[in-house]
């Protein structure tokens, strides 16, 4: 029984992973960026500038018009919705097209705010941007709160605590996927 439980943990761990580093880049009306850590100078720390970096990358090659930019105040005391949007405006993106959520201090909050900013605006189609190992749970959090079309891209950074994210995501992803969900959210 143990062996068999070792089992399904390892083979649900592998599904994770190859879902996160298996892109689909389809043209798309917005990009979802969830938000991580921010330097104590002001910067985006290394996984998010990774993420942003990736999103550059594809505004650039004309994967979507719109940045939904997620995040919240972390204890270095800096919003990291805004650093993101400084960082992109800095790299010559369009300050006019992202879109700033300062509310998503967690995965199902960014999921939420995501899908009903686009429900208002009348758009469907999104690629979610983040570590790898994080797409899986953002991608059911978008697709519970009524998103439809959702691609993903992410970031390419290793680290050396990947290891305990991997695991702290797929408890995640098992809480999610039996976490209830509001009918309408918006």
């Amino acid at each position: 029984m143990a062996g068999m439980l070792v089992f399904v943990l390892l083979c649900s761990i592998a599904c994770l992973l190859f879902d996160g580093f298996h892109d689909e880049l389809v043209v798309s009306d917005v990009a979802i960026v969830l938000g991580n850590a921010v330097s104590n100078t002001g910067k985006p720390g290394t996984a998010l500038q990774a993420r942003l970096d990736k999103t550059i990358d594809l505004y650039r090659a004309g994967f979507f018009p719109n940045i939904f930019v997620s995040g919240a105040v972390g204890k270095e005391g800096y919003d990291e919705a805004l650093v993101m949007k400084e960082y992109l405006v800095s790299y010559g993106i369009p300050k006019e097209v992202i879109w700033v959520d300062s509310l998503g201090d967690t995965t199902y909050k960014t999921a939420w705010h995501a899908a009903c900013i686009m429900k208002q605006r009348g758009i469907t189609k999104a690629i979610v941007i983040s570590q790898y190992f994080h797409l899986s749970r953002s991608r059911l959090a978008l697709s519970r709160f009524g998103v439809s079309h959702i691609a993903k891209a992410h970031a390419s950074l290793f680290l050396a605590k990947d290891p305990y994210s991997i695991a702290r995501e797929w408890v995640g992803y098992v809480y999610y996927f039996f976490r209830k969900y509001p009918k309408d959210p918006c």
